[in-house]
């Protein structure tokens, strides 16, 4: 049975991922998989043979020494599923880079990178159906005409606006909250989002090529 480490940005991402995981794939926690987040995403060292500096605390930051751990420590189940933010950078170069880094690893685990445009609040703004069940009386749905899925637009600010909040307001505690309320209403069989549907393919790829 496969086992799932997934490493994430920070504590609000964490029951998005968590509730696609039991939603979709039948997954528990602490049977099939274990969520770990950071303090942010961080950047990836110059040198991904060097130890991480204790200060930089970002998923980034931390991930070439984290893989080299799960290579030396975790048995075959295992695969590291890293779940980053593209933010502002191109998709292309994001990945091509954290591949690189893999790659000069010598000793690596399995892993699977998935990239998130442009942050986890993109999936929820792409599906209004889950902002209307998860908020039915405060949402504004005029602030997400016409968006297409997935467009750098400031997702986070988009989706505070939509909700009728200001965006000083919005820190963490307030994003950890959304994602309480809307991943449970998140259309996994047909997502709109281009970024979450190839989140879940992979997934389910890995999850069907170790039961089979």
């Amino acid at each position: 049975m496969i086992w799932l480490e997934v490493l994430v940005e920070g504590i609000s991402d964490v029951p998005t991922i968590k509730k696609i995981l039991e939603r979709k794939f039948d997954l528990i926690s602490g049977r099939d998989f274990a969520i770990h987040w950071h303090c942010g995403r961080g950047n990836l060292p110059i040198d991904p043979h060097a130890t991480s500096k204790s200060k930089h605390l970002g998923l980034l930051d931390q991930l070439p020494s984290k893989l080299r751990v799960y290579a030396k420590r975790a048995p075959q189940t295992v695969v590291v599923l890293v779940v980053v933010d593209t933010d502002n950078t191109p998709c292309v170069e994001l990945l091509r880079d954290l591949n690189a880094m893999l790659a000069a690893l010598p000793d690596k685990p399995q892993v699977l990178f998935r990239l998130v445009i442009e942050e986890i609040e993109s999936w929820f703004i792409s599906d209004i159906n889950a902002l209307r069940s998860a908020y039915p009386k405060t949402l504004d749905k005029s602030v997400l005409k016409g968006l297409e899925p997935d467009a750098i637009v400031g997702a986070w600010e988009k989706l505070a606006k939509a909700l009728k909040l200001d965006e000083s307001s919005a820190g963490p505690g307030v994003k950890l909250g959304w994602a309480e309320k809307i991943s449970p209403h998140l259309n996994l069989d047909q997502p709109r989002s281009p970024s979450l549907r190839k989140f879940i393919e992979g997934v389910d790829r890995l999850v069907k090529g170790r039961n089979q």
